[in-house]
Order: C-alpha cells, then sequence, then structure tokens
C-alpha cells in the first residue's frame, strides 16, 4: 500500500491545519461570539481526528507528498496566516475554512474507499466517524457563511 502512507501523512497535516486556522479565525473574530467558541469546538474536533490517526500512521506509514512519490507533491494544505478584518473579512476567511475543510472531507473519503479495499474495518470506521464529523464541520462553515454574506455584501461599512 505504497500510496496510503501520502494520505494518511496529507490527512494528519490537513486536520492539524484545519484546527490551527479554526482557533486563529475564532480567535481573530472573537467579536463574533458563535465565531469564536463555535470554531473552537471545531478545532477541538480535528485535533481529536489527528490523535485518532495516530496508530494508522504506526500501522501504514505517514509519508510526505513528494518523497518518492510524482504527483501528488500537489497536495498539501495551506492554514491561515492571519484573519482578514470586517464582515467582508469574515467572509473570506469562512470561505478558506470551507475550502481546507472539504481537502480533509474527500481525503478521508479516498482513505475510506482504500480502508474498505484493503479490509480494514479499524480504519473503516474510524474514517467514516472522522468524515462524518467533518461534514458537520462544513455544514457549520456553509450556515455561517450564508448568514455573513449578506451583511458582508450588501451594507457598506
Amino acid at each position: 500500500m505504497p500510496h496510503l502512507a501520502v494520505y494518511v501523512g496529507l490527512l494528519h497535516r490537513s486536520e492539524q491545519t484545519l484546527a490551527e486556522a479554526l482557533r486563529t479565525v475564532g480567535e481573530g473574530h472573537a467579536a463574533e461570539g458563535d465565531v469564536h467558541h463555535t470554531c473552537d469546538t471545531l478545532a477541538k474536533m480535528s485535533e481529536e481526528h489527528v490523535r485518532r490517526l495516530e496508530p494508522v500512521a504506526r500501522r501504514y506509514g505517514e509519508q510526505a507528498a513528494g518523497e518518492d512519490v510524482e504527483e501528488p507533491e500537489r497536495l498539501h494544505a495551506d492554514g491561515l496566516a492571519g484573519v482578514r478584518e470586517g464582515p467582508v473579512g469574515l467572509l473570506r476567511d469562512l470561505q478558506d475554512l470551507y475550502v481546507l475543510g472539504t481537502l480533509v472531507q474527500t481525503t478521508w473519503t479516498a482513505v475510506a474507499q482504500a480502508a474498505q479495499g484493503a479490509r480494514d474495518r479499524e480504519l473503516l470506521e474510524l474514517a467514516h466517524a472522522c468524515e462524518g464529523e467533518t461534514g458537520r464541520q462544513l455544514s457549520w462553515l456553509n450556515t455561517r457563511l450564508k448568514a455573513a454574506a449578506p451583511q458582508a455584501l450588501l451594507v457598506a461599512t
């Protein structure tokens, strides 16, 4: 299973990056109480995914994209260096989180398919659980993005 290690590594880094980005946005937009508290909760979810990946990484290895693998070096997750200000800034930050969350979710989907092919029941259950939780993260981000868009895009500040 030479390439599963690449995706385990991608999941590990992407989940860590998502947790850090959620914390950055939550703290940067602390004036928005729901954003601050929910981002903290969602970050804890991703941190738990990282913790739960540890036995998988021990079993299959964890390879950084680009190490003896041609195509997946393009696979990576960039975090947020900081947050943008104002309503439009919040909207853009939520979009960035959504894009990162989508990378995480689709990576869990690919790993779940590999687990099914390998008949690795433990990994399959983990992938389905984490994929579902990532879906909840994305659902909140999408809902909050919808709530922020009218104010950000229609009201002059």
